[in-house]
This record gives structure tokens, C-alpha cells and sequence, in this order.
């Protein structure tokens, strides 16, 4: 079996391979890949793996671009060291979800699951994989305490950022923190729903109120819920916000 493994954490890698070993010496390790864009350029031109592992969040964002950028027909065991509450939806549509730290056991058993199944079996993973990948990404998983709570981006009026804390805000007001940069989530968010106003706020269109000229040429927002601090679009961004704001309202 030719497995590619796609892993940004060194020791995470080792111990893979160590426990692939064990299990199987004839087991063969294709590659490590560390990154989205490495990933990306090795599967674009090699022959897909026979298996792989690969780890959801890398240094250069969540491994699900890859997905997008590269038709995966090889069966995918996802690692992670976060988001439990998605689990057992992930178990679903890959062959399996392993929690970090793997253990032998947690390998053996996906590997076991995948012996059994058949070749129809395992390429009706593929379209299933992409549909939980969908259904991951509108959802924010915000850990709170001892709890988890999902935050679906629906929900999401704007975000916020201050003294390196992002917050995202719902229409009810209710702040949640988001462990990751503004920058990562404007790149996550859909761009016809959501704008990124300025260094501090991306908002949502739904969340638009009233949009007021301002001192030099600017324009200054309202949102339907209070925000931190006036959000001030720059002069030259105004042409892109208009012409975002009336692409989105002429689709409507």
C-alpha cells in the first residue's frame, strides 16, 4: 500500500510513519507534505496515493483547500488535534477521523475498515468527503469554557479585531471568539455575503444599515447590531464596497 501523508507537525509525522511500521512493514510512505501549496503541487502531478492521511489544520490554513484545488479520488483518513464536536460527522464520510495523539490502535482500526471495503465502496467516499468539507466550512466551532459551540456563518453579523482577539458578533449582539486571524477568515467567508471593511471589521451584508458619506470622501456604516467602533471604509476602497454592495442587492 502507497500512503501519502500530509502533516505540518514533525513529531506527528514520526509517530505516524513509526506506527505504519509497525502495524505493516510493507506499508509504503510516499511523501510527508507539510503545506496547502506542497500538497497541491504533489498531487497535481503524481498518481493519487492508494491511502491518505491528512491533517486539517496546517501552518498555511485548513487542509479542505486542497480539496479544492485537486480532484482527491484516494480514500482520506483525517487527523486533528481540535474540533471534536465534529467527529463523528467526519467518521461518516472518510474512512476514518483520528484524534491526535494517534495511537496503534486508532490506525489499525482505519486500516481494518478500509480492507473491507469494496472498490465502489471506497470511491463513494469522494462526493461524500466534499459535502462534509461544506457543511464544515459554514460552520465555526467556538470553545467556550468546557463546551463547544457551533456558529454557523449565517449567524454572523461581523467580526472584529482588536488587541490581536478576533471576535465574531451575531445578530442578536452575542460575541464569540475565533481562534484564528481576520485574515483566515476573510478567505473562508463568501464574498458575495461578506466585506472586509477595513483592518478591524469584516460584516455581512444582512448586517448593513445605513451607509453615511464621511470626512474626506469615506463612508461610515451602521449595522443593525452596535459595533465596538465606527466602521470607516477608506476612500479607496469606496468603488469596491459600492460595487459590491450593488452587485449583492441586484442579485437579490
Amino acid at each position: 500500500m502507497k500512503v501519502l501523508i500530509i502533516e505540518d507537525e514533525t513529531a506527528a509525522a514520526q509517530n505516524l510513519q513509526a506506527i505504519l511500521r509497525e502495524i505493516d512493514p510493507s506499508i509504503q510512505v510516499l511523501e510527508v507534505l507539510e503545506s496547502i501549496e506542497e500538497s497541491t503541487d504533489y498531487l497535481q502531478h503524481h498518481p493519487q496515493p492508494d491511502l491518505l492521511f491528512m491533517d486539517i489544520h496546517l501552518a498555511d490554513g485548513e487542509s479542505f483547500r486542497i480539496l479544492d484545488r485537486v480532484e482527491i479520488t484516494a480514500p482520506v483518513i483525517f487527523t486533528t488535534a481540535y474540533d471534536q464536536y465534529a467527529l463523528e460527522a467526519f467518521r461518516l464520510c472518510s474512512i476514518d477521523y483520528l484524534l491526535k495523539p494517534i495511537s496503534v490502535d486508532d490506525v489499525r482500526r482505519a486500516l481494518e475498515k478500509l480492507d473491507r471495503l469494496t472498490g465502489t465502496e471506497r470511491a463513494a467516499y469522494a462526493p461524500r468527503i466534499k459535502q462534509a468539507v461544506k457543511e464544515y466550512e459554514e460552520t465555526f466551532l467556538i470553545h467556550q469554557r468546557d463546551k463547544i459551540i457551533p456558529l454557523h456563518r449565517d449567524q454572523i453579523a461581523f467580526c472584529y479585531t482588536a488587541n490581536e482577539r478576533v471576535t465574531a458578533y451575531d445578530f442578536m449582539g452575542e460575541s464569540y471568539p475565533i481562534d484564528r486571524t481576520l485574515e483566515a477568515l476573510q478567505a473562508q467567508l463568501p464574498t458575495a455575503d461578506f466585506f472586509r471593511a477595513n483592518r478591524q471589521f469584516i460584516v455581512s451584508r444582512r448586517a448593513v444599515q445605513e451607509i453615511t458619506v464621511w470626512f474626506g470622501s469615506r463612508l461610515s456604516l451602521s449595522l443593525t447590531v452596535e459595533t465596538p467602533e465606527k466602521i470607516i471604509i477608506s476612500k479607496a476602497r469606496v468603488p469596491e464596497f459600492k460595487a459590491w454592495l450593488r452587485s449583492v442587492r441586484t442579485a437579490e
